[in-house]
């Protein structure tokens, strides 16, 4: 299935202390292979960060930044998970960068990624 018009998806950390809300198509993910997406498993969506809602836990995450430190990669303290990141685009744009892998309201597998060699850059 491929979802190309925008929609409000819900979303949540493993353990629900973290949830969020985001409109966001779910064409054109992003499966890459730096070190730090594949050891997670990240497929990202992108989204204007005012496409962006928290609707719980912002007191339950942390940060991670790595590399450049060009995007906060926010994850729960309790159980870890990252569901999202918050970074700048190449047009300068604030985004949201989605770990669609915890969108809790579509079916796993129903969707198609293109691979990106996050390692050569």
């Amino acid at each position: 299935m491929s979802e190309t018009s925008v929609k409000t998806h819900a979303g949540s950390c493993h353990c629900g202390a973290v949830a969020y809300e985001v409109d966001v198509g779910l064409d054109g993910l992003v499966e890459c292979n730096c070190s730090h997406c594949y050891r997670k498993g990240f497929v990202l969506a992108f989204a204007p960060r005012s496409a962006f809602r928290l609707t719980k836990g912002e007191g339950e995450m942390t940060s991670y930044f790595f590399n450049q430190h060009k995007i906060d990669h926010r994850f729960c303290k309790t159980c870890g998970v990252q569901p999202f990141g918050y970074g700048v685009g190449p047009d300068g744009a604030e985004v949201a960068a989605i770990n669609i892998r915890t969108l809790t309201d579509i079916e796993p597998w129903t969707w198609t990624a293109q691979r990106v060699d996050g390692r050569s850059f």
